[in-house]
C-alpha cells in the first residue's frame, strides 16, 4: 500500500481554535515553546550519571551484584535520555538554538540506535500515520504480536498477552543491530521511501554505528572479558527496551484507542488533529515522577498535536487541550494511574489475540 492521505488538509474550525490557544498562551506568558533550565539541567544530570557509571563498571570493575545494579540504572538512563533529551532534540523543542537541538537528537547515536533513521520514522511517519496498519512502522511487530485487528492472527497470539513483557525486553536489541540496517538498506521505513541521505549523513551512519560496537562490545570484553560483558550488556538492553516499549505502548495501543483503515481511494476520511486523538492515550498525567522521568510522554495527546513544542510545557497546555475537547465533544482518552494503563493495554492484547 502506498501512505494514506487525509481528508481535511487545512484543518477543522476545533484544530484551529486549538492552535489559536496554545499560541495564546506561549503569547500571554512570554515563555519560549523549547526546553529552559529544568530540561538541560535534567540532560546533565542523565548524561553525567550515564558516562559515570560506564566508567565505573568497566575501569574499577565492582563486584558482580554492585554491576549488575548498575548496569540496571544505566538501562533505566539510557530511556530517560532517550525520552529527556534524544526526543526534544530530535523534534526541534529542546532549545531556542539549532546547535543544541542538533546535539540532542544525535546523542541517540551514542546510545546505539540512528539518529538519522528515527527521524524519518518516528517525526515523518509516527506522527503523521498513527497506528495506520501497514504504514505506522511502531505497531509493525509482526508475526510475533497482533496489535489491531487488520493484522493477520495467528494461533500463538491467544497468548501474546503473557509473553509481550519478554518480547518488549527485545525492543533496544532488534533497534540497534537489526531495525536500523533494515531501514537503511530498503531506504524505507514501512512503505514511506526515506529522503535522500547525503554523503554526509551516510558516513555519519556507519561512524556511528561503528563508535557504538567498540564503546559498548569490544572495549568492554577487552577489559572485563566476555561472559562479564554479555550479562551487563544483555541488562543493560533489556531494561531499556522494555521501558522504552511499555512507554510507547501505553500511549497508543490501548483498549480506547483507534486504529483507522483507510478508505478505497487510500484516505483517512477525518482531519490529522482528530486522528491523533483518537489514536493517541495520556496516562499518570498528575504524577510528577513518571512525568520528569519519561520526559512527558505520558502526556502524548499533547506530544503529538504540538510535537515542537518542549515536553516541559505540557502539564500547563494539556489543560488547554481537555478544556477545549470539551467544548467539541471531542474525546480525550486519559488514564488516571500508570497501572490503569497497562490494564487497558494487556485487555487489548488479550482481545487481539481472540477476535
Amino acid at each position: 500500500m502506498n501512505a494514506p492521505k487525509f481528508l481535511n488538509v487545512n484543518g477543522t474550525a476545533f484544530h484551529q481554535e486549538l492552535k489559536k490557544r496554545v499560541n495564546d498562551y506561549f503569547t500571554e506568558t512570554r515563555k519560549s515553546i523549547t526546553g529552559n533550565f529544568n530540561l538541560y539541567f535534567k540532560a546533565i544530570l542523565f548524561w553525567t550519571a550515564y558516562i559515570a557509571l560506564y566508567v565505573h563498571v568497566l575501569f574499577f570493575t565492582p563486584v558482580a551484584w554492585v554491576a549488575v545494579l548498575e548496569c540496571i540504572v544505566m538501562g533505566g538512563l539510557t530511556a530517560a535520555i532517550g525520552f529527556n533529551v534524544m526526543h526534544d532534540g530530535g523534534h526541534g523543542s529542546f532549545s531556542d538554538s539549532k546547535f543544541w537541538n542538533y546535539i540532542a537528537a544525535f546523542s541517540v547515536n551514542a546510545l546505539g540506535a540512528s539518529a538519522i533513521i528515527w527521524n524519518n520514522k518516528h517525526n515523518i511517519v509516527h506522527h503523521t500515520y498513527t497506528n495506520i496498519d501497514g504504514v505506522d512502522d511502531d505497531i509493525e511487530i509482526k508475526p510475533m504480536l497482533r496489535m489491531c485487528s487488520s493484522q493477520k492472527k495467528y494461533f500463538l497470539h491467544r497468548f501474546q498477552h503473557y509473553y509481550f513483557w519478554v518480547l518488549y525486553s527485545l525492543l533496544l536489541l532488534v533497534w540497534v543491530f537489526k531495525s536500523d540496517y533494515a531501514k537503511y538498506f530498503r531506504r524505507k521505513v514501512g512503505v514511506v521511501p526515506i529522503k535522500k541521505m547525503s554523503i554526509f549523513e551516510h558516513v555519519a551512519f556507519w561512524i556511528a554505528k561503528a563508535g557504538y560496537l567498540f564503546m559498548m562490545v569490544v572495549l568492554p570484553i577487552m577489559l572485563v572479558g566476555f561472559l562479564p560483558w554479555l550479562v551487563g550488556f544483555l541488562t543493560i538492553a533489556f531494561v531499556a527496551g522494555f521501558v522504552l516499549s511499555i512507554v510507547f505502548q501505553l500511549a497508543h495501543t490501548v483498549e480506547e484507542t483507534a486504529f483507522p483503515v483507510p478508505a478505497d481511494s487510500n484516505k483517512i476520511e477525518e482531519e490529522w488533529a482528530l486522528h491523533q486523538l483518537k489514536t493517541t492515550a495520556n496516562f499518570a498525567t498528575r504524577n510528577r515522577l513518571i512525568s520528569w522521568l519519561v520526559g512527558g510522554l505520558n502526556f502524548q495527546i499533547e506530544h503529538h498535536l504540538f510535537p515542537k513544542i518542549s515536553h516541559i510545557h505540557y502539564p500547563a497546555i494539556s489543560k488547554i487541550i481537555k478544556q477545549t475537547c470539551e467544548e467539541y465533544g471531542i474525546r480525550y482518552i486519559e488514564h488516571r494511574r500508570m497501572r490503569h494503563a497497562i490494564v487497558s493495554h494487556v485487555s487489548h492484547l488479550k482481545r487481539m489475540g481472540r477476535v
